[in-house]
């Protein structure tokens, strides 16, 4: 059978797979330790030794599977790096045969088809590599790009892949500054060039720390609008997605190309993160005695990486909607569901509680995924006991020699849907021996392995005469995906036509249409010219197109141009994103947008005061303080009756004037006339905007200051006014900052106070004590409720001395480690100067339990092979009055046991056993005492303005005025009792443990 599969067309061999995905009789052995969404499965078709440490891989136009070792993470800088070429010589699918391609690679990280080889990112070079006398060998190795950083390997230039647009486009960021590891990954880069073109395009240093694209043949190379860490990839429509280690979901939504037109409207960020879930987003493994160091962020998105669309077009309903992230530390893949959100996206988990893969192998290090023709999705398996890099370890795991334990291992998986045919050879394909015809029909194909490859050895085939079935795709209206690529084909062989273009506007498809408008930016004659066409796009149904066409008309000074930039405005006036593109055109006529703005000004809808704040923020920067003065005065009056955009406004200005800071007589002024009305302003906004413009410089001398700090104190003070009064005359104060003030002010630290009050007056108190500070809150500290300590321990981060003296508390142990937020943890056990890190380090890890007999008394049930069914009846009679097991089970007090699940065995004993050990962040037991005399003891579960809530044992929630509170105190004890011992016998501790580990 194989023999004949060999010598059919690769369109029919791969037909007879995806018909060969009915055969429900087909199955897959998931393999031991792993689950997967049970509509799918997975097969082991590479490991060691046929191949190690694989970070990426590519299937080229022959469907040879090629595969990038990365043997020298993490400071190996040897040469170790591989790409292996891998076969399968019996046709089984499964990988029996390597030949190394190229060695003598330092930290190869990305890998891509091109022409008759490979392109490689191994930094500082992109390389090509090519054998030409088929021996399975790179016999040809070229130097294309150079100038990268070789830092910390994950933060390197990597992944090539090739774009709807036929740019090939780089991963990329700025070198990460090591602290440790100077000498082995201090490396800055060079400027990005073409080595083999003196002469030819450059890019500043590393890029400057930004993503790129370029040409192999020297023709193109530019900076991109964003970065990435170790990932990227676009969506069938082309639109790209980033990664970053805590940032699993990262949108471009506003392209390089659209930058630096309007220079009065800079723009810092075009990335959007979709995900509904945040960042640092939770996720569940279910790992067996994790591998985590002392830095690793524990059941958090903490090294997201090799992000991926699935485009395969074999996985069932809502998968073609699903963009797939790897996360190592975690050992698990993860899944969002992508939604259409305006100009950009949102993503959802697609799993409650749960993920698409997960393993319960610590070693097993998903790093990298790749679509396949078959539909599949690959997976590679880094297959490492440590993944962390050593700048985040303890310096006992640096030395200890562990760094390569499994430097020889690695797996690669292939997962389909249930009941698809086994993995099987794809060598027969070889998309150099189609005709024209052949590669245009798979133009459409559902795959985007197929579509991808066919346009990209198209384009490097430049046909002629040019094929008439190409023109006839790109008009082809009922093939949306046919047409896209056939569009983009024919501009990268230089043979689109204007009416082409013209005529994809009215195309179904709402991706093609954004496509068109794209296209069309390179016929700018014939952009002038469809201005009726154009116009009429303010319509469309779809936001993504009409976003496109305000980008799109940013490239020309028309004045229709204009008035169809602000109709769209008008139109998606809520989409900050439709917001920034009208910005961002060239300036042309742009003086008239305020004056839109304020005209059809509609209080009911919030994106005008946004809109109406960045316009003023640009026009403030264009025409400087002479005329910002002239458009403010009037507002300062207070007889002036406010609208709602006025503060909105005044911020605005404020901000435009930031780089360019008025001084002189007139700008002190206009601070007087502002400050002395200021107590008649009835509008806390405005007030606040005032504010916000007067402090752009130093304060003048005022005669009625005095007088004006007394009313700002008094009110600040007075616990009867709103809180939103006592801020705002509390920013008043700061105007001038009074010595008086800093001492007096000091009786707002006390819970009676809203929090944001008490958040504010220790900024206040910060800036103005330079001497004392940090010892006023070492004696309050107890009293801090957990959002007022999370502002002190900021606060105490901005000097070296305030450093050493919360380090002190924790010595003392005032402080608790529970008490420093995860962020701040990391920031201090990061530090350059080393007596600064090495005590931080010696502090915040847990140290020896004083329960070390107790503990050591239940080490046996380590051993023991638990039964989670049994677990659940423990859990039930001694744990779930206060512990949650997910949702489900138990009362809310102590955190969910759900989240232990990412610990190991060990750490986990030990919780239990030793609660007081390491309390978890947020989970205090704090004692109240209320002016009624009563006291209660509990968990602060949420704090607002007025009040506080706390979860006491058993689930009980109490909500508590702050007008009742006479003190509150942080008790150095977990709110779980210690004893357990008493209560359970060895086994029964091995069945919880295995209860909470894997659930039922």
């Amino acid at each position: 059978m194989r023999n004949v599969l060999f010598h059919l067309p690769a369109y029919l061999y791969l037909l007879m797979i995806v018909c060969a995905c009915q055969n429900e009789n087909s199955s897959v052995d998931l393999p031991a330790g792993f689950e997967l969404d049970e509509r799918f499965q997975m097969e082991l078709i590479a490991s060691e030794p046929l191949v190690a440490d694989p970070v990426d891989m590519c299937i080229d136009g022959k469907g040879r599977m090629f595969v990038v070792e990365m043997h020298g993470y993490p400071l190996d800088l040897s040469g170790s790096g591989k790409v292996k070429l891998l076969a399968d010589t019996d046709g089984d699918g499964i990988m029996d045969q390597h030949t190394v391609f190229a060695d003598s690679l330092i930290l190869p990280t990305g890998i891509m088809a091109w022409k008759k080889g490979i392109l490689v990112t191994d930094p500082p070079h992109v390389l090509y590599l090519e054998d030409t006398d088929g021996d399975g060998k790179a016999d040809k190795r070229k130097v294309i790009l150079t100038g990268f950083a070789r830092s910390n390997p994950q933060h390197n230039v990597n992944s090539p892949r090739y774009g709807l647009d036929n740019w090939i486009y780089l991963g990329h960021e700025p070198a990460v500054t090591t602290v440790m590891f100077t000498e082995e990954l201090g490396d800055k880069g060079s400027e990005i060039h073409f080595p083999f073109l003196p002469e030819g395009p450059q890019l500043p240093v590393n890029a400057g720390g930004r993503s790129i694209r370029f040409k192999p043949d020297g023709s193109g190379l530019e900076r991109l609008a964003s970065r990435t860490q170790f990932g990227h990839a676009t969506d069938k429509w082309g639109e790209r997605f980033l990664i970053n280690n805590n940032n699993h979901l990262i949108h471009e939504v506003l392209p390089a190309r659209y930058l630096g037109k309007n220079p009065f409207f800079p723009i810092s960020n075009v990335t959007q993160s979709v995900s509904d879930h945040g960042n640092a987003a939770e996720v569940y493994p279910i790992t067996d005695n994790p591998e985590h160091q002392l830095l690793t962020d524990i059941g958090v998105m903490t090294s997201a990486c090799g992000i991926t669309p699935y485009l395969g077009g074999a996985f069932p309903e809502p998968f073609d909607q699903v963009v797939f992230t790897a996360e190592p530390v975690s050992n698990l893949v993860h899944a969002d569901i992508l939604r259409d959100k305006g100009a950009t996206f949102t993503g959802s988990q697609l799993y409650t509680r749960n993920e698409f893969l997960r393993s319960r192998d610590a070693w097993f290090r998903p790093v990298n995924m790749y679509l396949g023709p078959d539909g599949a999705l690959y997976l590679l398996d880094y297959h490492r006991k440590i993944i962390e890099h050593p700048e985040w370890m303890a310096d006992e795991v640096t030395q200890s020699g562990a760094l390569y334990e499994g430097t020889d291992k690695g797996r690669i998986y292939r997962i389909s849907p249930k009941g698809a045919e086994k993995a099987s050879s794809a060598q027969s394909i070889d998309l150099e021996q189609f005709t024209d015809q052949a590669l245009i029909e798979k133009l459409s194909d559902s795959n985007h392995w197929w579509r991808s490859n066919a346009q990209r050895i198209l384009v490097e085939r430049n046909p002629n005469p040019l094929p008439g079935e190409l023109v006839e795709l790109a008009g082809n209206a009922s093939q949306p995906l046919g047409r896209l690529h056939a569009l983009w084909t024919l501009h990268g062989l230089g043979k689109l036509h204007a009416e082409q273009v013209k005529e994809a506007f009215q195309d179904p498809e709402a991706g093609v249409r954004k496509n068109a408008l794209k296209l069309a930016e390179f016929f700018p004659e014939k952009l002038v010219a469809w201005n009726l066409e154009l116009r009429a796009m303010v319509d469309d149904p779809d936001p993504k197109v009409r976003f496109q066409l305000v980008n799109t008309l940013s490239t020309i000074s028309e004045e229709w141009a204009f008035a169809t930039r602000m109709a769209v405005l008008k139109k998606d006036m809520d989409d900050e994103w439709v917001q920034i593109a009208v910005l961002a055109a060239p300036l042309g006529n742009q003086e008239n947008i305020l004056e839109e703005l304020i005209s059809g000004y509609r209080a009911d809808q919030s994106g005008y005061n946004e809109m109406i704040e960045k316009a003023a923020r640009m026009q403030a920067a264009r025409d400087g303080f002479g005329e910002v003065q002239k458009v403010i005065s009037p507002l300062v009056q207070p007889t002036s009756s406010i609208i709602g955009w006025e503060p909105f406004f005044i911020k605005g200005m404020a901000s435009g004037l930031q780089n360019s800071l008025p001084t002189g007589s007139r700008w002190e002024n206009l601070q007087k006339e502002i400050i002395l009305n200021l107590p008649l302003i009835s509008s806390i906004p405005l007030k606040n905007a005032f504010i916000d413009l007067v402090t752009l410089g130093p304060i003048p001398e005022m005669s009625a200051q005095k007088q004006i700090v007394n009313q700002a104190f008094e009110i600040t003070l007075n616990t009867s006014a709103k809180e939103e009064e006592r801020l705002v005359w509390l920013r008043i104060m700061g105007l001038f900052m009074p010595e008086k003030a800093s001492e007096e002010l000091k009786v707002l630290i006390q819970p009676q106070e809203p929090v944001r009050l008490q958040q504010e007056v220790l900024s206040y108190l910060s800036k103005a004590a330079e001497g004392g500070y940090a010892d006023f809150l070492m004696e309050r500290w107890n009293g801090l409720s957990p959002e007022v300590r999370n502002a002190a321990v900021g606060s105490l981060l901005n000097s070296q001395s305030r450093i050493h003296a919360l380090l002190d508390g924790l010595e003392q142990g005032t402080v608790l480690p529970s008490h420093i937020p995860w962020g701040n943890t990391v920031f201090l056990m990061n530090q350059k100067d080393p007596a600064i890190r090495d005590k931080a380090r010696a502090l915040l890890v847990p140290s020896e339990s004083e329960r070390e007999d107790v503990i050591r008394s239940f080490q046996a049930s380590l051993e023991l092979e638990g039964v989670p069914e049994k677990g659940l009846l423990v859990y039930e009679n001694n744990c779930s009055i206060c512990h949650q097991m997910t949702e489900e089970r138990g009362e809310l007090y102590g955190p969910d046991l759900a989240s232990l699940r990412n610990r190991r065995y060990e750490s986990i004993l030990k919780d239990i056993l030793d609660p007081n050990l390491s309390i978890a962040d947020g989970y205090d037991l704090w004692q109240i005492d209320l002016t009624n005399g009563e006291t209660v003891q509990g968990i602060i579960s949420h704090e607002t303005t007025t009040a506080i809530e706390v979860v006491q044992a058993g689930g009980l929630t109490r909500t508590i005025s702050r007008s009742e509170i006479s003190s509150m105190q942080a008790l150095a004890v977990s709110g779980m009792a210690q004893g357990l011992e008493n209560q359970i016998s060895v086994e029964e501790m091995a069945d919880l443990l295995a209860f909470i580990k894997r659930g039922l």
